[in-house]
């Protein structure tokens, strides 16, 4: 079973992407901001990361930046979830390292086939 990390300051959103993702049989653990992700990655093996952009603190592009760089998390997949949806900004994420981004607010379905595109 793949397992996923959400890192989003909303608890609301973080909800309700876990329960479209435990409904398709991932393992979902979320938290609410990137230092919390960190700390995470460091014990935790993850297939999958979505992380928000903008949050308290370190924002998700900084998070994206540093799990690229690191040797233990570089190859695991980030995809932006944000509402940040302008070109610059989807082109930012990706000079960070994301692999890929969904602007907020987003169709449970887009989300769900773009996770499986992914995680097999």
């Amino acid at each position: 079973m793949a397992k996923i990390l959400v890192v989003d300051d909303s608890l609301t959103e973080r909800e309700i992407i876990k329960k479209a993702l435990e409904a398709e049989g991932y393992s979902v653990s979320s938290v609410a901001d990137g230092e919390a992700a960190m700390k995470m990655l460091d014990s935790e093996k993850f297939d999958l990361i979505l992380l928000d952009v903008v949050m308290p603190g370190k924002n998700g592009y900084q998070i994206c930046r540093e799990i690229k760089k690191s040797d233990f998390t570089k190859d695991i997949p980030v995809i932006l979830v944000t509402s940040k949806g302008q070109e610059s900004d989807k082109f930012w994420g990706k000079k960070q390292g994301a692999d890929d981004y969904i602007v907020k607010p987003f169709q449970i379905d887009d989300l769900i086939n773009t996770v499986k595109r992914f995680v097999k």
